[in-house]
């Protein structure tokens, strides 16, 4: 029987952790991947296809040639700014492509899909942590395509054979602890990364947007879960659903929160480097708290964290941060 497994997004930071994760665990990643913001570099523990996956042709081609098992989608657009900006290209790519993606694995008779979600789909959630029957209310563009995606996939598996699950990940940080992979967007977005170049002297400063929530700092709060831990969690899904377990979304976190403040100074801890915060205006639409109730995750994927502490996160990006600053 086929253990491949295509990987849609193969090349970008959480699908090449998957990818290896995957291979680890004995199936064949086949990464599916138009390289616009993914990296060729990353594609290391299986085979590369190029293309886009608002690509019908292209995808049944690799349908074809590959006969997998399942498909692990990844590929999709990740900037909550730029979707306020650009909607209409995040609905094409994120809801778009998932529509295109589900038509090539109904005619391919591929009957399993981990779909790649966010924590986004809850918006500003009514309560803390977040259960994945809370309600889902987006308020972003970003957001609002990660849902849409997420009902494309239940109403088609409502119609035809086809068993999924909805990965709702929190703040995805770190990387690799053997060196291999990690973190490398242009533009950079996240967190950990940021303070990571302001500690290496790549930024002048990291800013702080607002200093006044309702938390004990004064800082927003989230949920930080290691990218290798996040990768694990696809292959225990992936099984979950072979092993032919119900269809349902599942959040991936830890359960614990980190303010900004303190993310800076496990950064500052890290590194051993010293670097100014100014603080500036809250940005419109940041909730105070997004942490995720993570027991459904533990229950039916025997989930846990291995690198749950922040300063390992911390400290396996920053080996990442410098030694691609060496190359």
């Amino acid at each position: 029987m086929s253990k491949a497994v295509i990987v849609t997004g193969g090349a970008g930071y959480i699908g090449s952790h998957t990818c290896k994760a995957l291979a680890a665990a004995g199936f064949t990643p086949v990464t599916y991947d138009s390289l616009s913001r993914g990296h060729d570099w990353a594609v290391r523990w299986g085979p590369l296809e190029r293309g886009d996956v608002l690509d019908k042709e292209a995808l049944a081609a690799v349908f074809a040639q590959y006969r997998p098992i399942a498909v692990v989608h990844f590929a999709g657009l990740l900037y909550v700014g730029e979707s306020v900006k650009e909607p209409l290209l995040y609905y094409r790519h994120n809801v778009g492509g998932t529509l295109t993606l589900l038509e090539a694995m109904q005619a391919a008779h591929v009957r399993h899909l981990v779909f790649s979600s966010s924590a986004a789909v809850y918006g500003v959630p009514e309560r803390v942590p977040i259960v994945e029957d809370a309600e889902l209310q987006p308020i972003n563009p970003y957001g609002a395509s990660k849902q849409m995606a997420e009902r494309l996939v239940a109403d088609a598996a409502a119609a035809w054979p086809l068993s999924w699950t909805a990965l709702r990940y929190f703040n995805a940080a770190g990387a690799d602890p053997e060196g291999e992979l990690g973190e490398a967007h242009d533009p950079e977005p996240h967190l950990v990364p940021r303070a990571l170049a302001a500690a290496a002297g790549d930024l002048p400063e990291f800013g702080i947007y607002g200093d006044d929530y309702d938390t004990p700092d004064g800082t927003c709060i989230r949920d930080y879960v290691h990218v290798t831990d996040l990768a694990q969690a696809h292959v225990a899904a992936l099984s979950y659903l072979l092993d032919g377990n119900p269809s349902r979304p599942i959040n991936v976190g830890t359960g614990r929160g980190y303010s900004v403040r303190e993310v800076i100074d496990t950064v500052k801890r890290v590194t051993g480097r010293d670097f100014r915060c100014p603080v500036s205006a809250r940005r419109a639409g940041d909730p105070a708290r997004l942490v995720a109730d993570a027991g459904r995750a533990a229950e039916l994927l025997g989930l846990t964290c291995r690198y749950p502490d922040l300063a390992d996160i911390v400290g396996h990006a920053w080996s990442w941060y410098q030694k691609r600053a060496k190359r």
